[in-house]
C-alpha cells in the first residue's frame, strides 16, 4: 500500500492492492502439419496456464486480466518435399515460396431486414487457399486464424422510419358556438423531409369539432312571400337571399338555363354546404354532412311560356316527372395541401405558407387550377420558421 500526506489540515491515506498474476498466456508448439508432402501449413496457438497449479485453464481466467495480451498464432510451411507417385496420392508440385497464404473469403451481404428501425445482414465467411495452378477450394478455418475473421453480421438501416408530423391547428371556423378548425399532417422522415412510407392507419386526422364559448343569437329573417304567385316563381323566390355565414350552411348556386324555349322543360345547379372562415374572410367547402336542415333541390321545372296549340300553365305533378332521374353533379377535382415552401427567413424568425394544389381524386395527380371550383380552395395556413437569432455582422 502506500501513504500520501497533504499537509496538516488536509491529509489523506490511500491504500492500493495488486492483485497478483496467477494466469498467463503460453503459446503452443506447431500444430501437425496440414499435408504429409507436396507443402502445407502449421500453426501455433495460445492457451491459458495456471501458474499456482501448472495446468491449463479455460481462457476466461486470462481475460481477467487487460496487460494479459494473447499471443497472435504463427504459421509455417512444412513437408515441402514432393509426394511419391506410388503414394496413392496426385504428384503435386514442389512448393512455391510465392504461393498465397490462405484467406478468408466472404459471400455479398444479404438484403437488410428492415428498411428502417434499424435491422440486420448476414452473410458467409469461409478459409479458402490457391493452389499452384489458381484453383481456390476451402480449407480447414485454423489455416486462416492468423488474421481475424471477418465479421458475418453487421446492423443495417439504423435510422428512424418515416413518422407523421402533425402542424399546429388553424383557429375555428366559427366567432361563436360549434365550429371547425383544420391542421397539415406530413410524413416527415429521418432527415425531416417530406416523404412517403407512413401507416395510414395511423395519420391523425386533419380536421376536428370546436367550441367557441361566445353564445350565437341570430334570429332568422322571415323571406317575404308574395301571395298566389305561380308554383314555380314562388319556389325560386323563396331560395333567394342564401349567403355564406359563419355557421355551416346550404349554398345554391344559379340555376342554369332551362331546357327548353317553350313549355315546361327543367333546370339543374349545384348545391355546396360552406361555411365563413372569419380569420381569413374566404369561403371553405365542407362535407355535405356538416350542414344540418333540408338540403335544396339541384333540380327543378321551368316554364318558357307557351308553345302554340298548348295550355299557359302546368301543375308541379306533371313537372316532377321531368327531372326525377336527374343525378347531383358531382366535382372530380378537389383542392389539397401539399407541404411547405421553403422558409421566407434564414434566421430571427420566418414564415412557411402551406402548398394548396389541385387533384385528380380518382388518380390523385395534380390539375390545372381552373379544373378546381376556387370557392372551394382551403384557407391559407402559416407557420412559423427559421426562429433562432442571426448571428451578429
Amino acid at each position: 500500500f502506500q501513504i500520501r500526506s497533504a499537509g496538516a489540515a488536509d491529509s489523506s491515506v490511500q491504500f492500493i492492492f495488486y492483485q497478483p498474476i496467477i494466469h498467463r498466456w503460453r503459446e503452443t508448439d506447431f500444430f501437425p502439419c496440414s499435408a504429409s508432402c507436396g507443402g502445407g501449413y502449421q500453426l501455433t496457438s495460445a492457451e491459458c496456464f495456471d501458474l499456482r497449479s501448472n495446468r491449463i485453464v479455460a481462457d476466461q481466467y486470462c481475460h481477467y486480466y487487460p496487460e494479459n495480451i494473447k499471443p497472435k498464432p504463427k504459421l509455417q510451411e512444412c513437408n515441402l518435399d514432393p509426394c511419391p507417385a506410388s503414394d496413392g496420392y496426385k504428384q503435386i508440385m514442389p512448393y512455391d515460396l510465392y504461393h498465397p497464404l490462405p484467406r478468408w473469403e466472404s459471400t455479398p451481404w444479404t438484403a437488410c431486414s428492415l428498411s428502417c428501425g434499424g435491422g440486420i445482414q448476414t452473410r458467409s465467411v469461409s478459409c479458402v487457399e490457391e493452389d499452384i495452378q489458381g484453383h481456390i477450394s476451402p480449407v480447414e478455418e485454423w489455416k486462416c486464424m492468423y488474421t481475424p475473421k471477418m465479421p458475418v453480421v453487421q446492423p443495417c438501416n439504423i435510422f428512424d422510419c418515416p413518422k407523421w408530423l402533425a402542424q399546429e391547428w388553424s383557429p375555428c371556423t366559427v366567432t361563436c358556438g360549434q365550429g371547425l378548425r383544420y391542421r397539415v399532417v406530413l410524413c416527415i422522415d429521418h432527415r425531416g423531409m417530406h416523404t412517403g412510407g407512413c401507416s395510414p392507419k395511423t395519420k391523425p386526422h386533419i380536421k376536428e369539432e370546436c367550441i367557441v364559448p361566445t353564445p350565437c343569437y341570430k334570429p332568422k329573417e322571415k323571406l317575404p312571400v308574395e301571395a298566389k304567385l305561380p308554383w314555380y316563381k314562388q319556389a325560386q323566390e323563396l331560395e333567394e337571399g342564401a349567403v355564406v355565414s359563419e355557421e355551416p350552411s346550404f349554398i345554391p348556386e344559379a340555376w342554369s338555363t332551362c331546357s327548353v324555349t317553350c313549355g315546361v322543360g327543367s333546370q339543374v345547379r349545384l348545391v355546396k354546404c360552406q361555411v365563413l372562415l372569419s380569420f381569413s374572410q374566404s369561403v371553405a367547402d365542407l362535407p355535405m354532412d356538416e350542414c344540418e336542415g333540408p338540403k335544396p333541390v339541384s333540380q327543378r321545372a321551368c316554364y318558357s311560356g307557351p308553345c302554340s296549340g298548348e295550355a299557359t300553365e302546368y301543375t308541379p305533378e306533371e313537372t316532377e316527372l321531368l327531372y326525377s332521374s336527374l343525378q347531383e353533379f358531382d366535382e372530380l377535382y378537389d383542392w389539397e395541401y401539399e407541404g411547405f415552401t421553403e422558409c421566407s427567413e434564414s434566421c430571427g424568425g420566418g414564415v412557411q405558407e402551406a402548398v394548396v394544389t389541385c387533384l385528380n381524386k380518382q388518380t390523385r395527380e395534380t390539375a390545372e387550377e381552373t379544373l378546381c371550383v376556387t370557392s372551394r380552395r382551403p384557407p391559407q395556413l402559416l407557420k412559423a420558421c427559421s426562429l433562432d437569432p442571426c448571428p451578429p455582422r
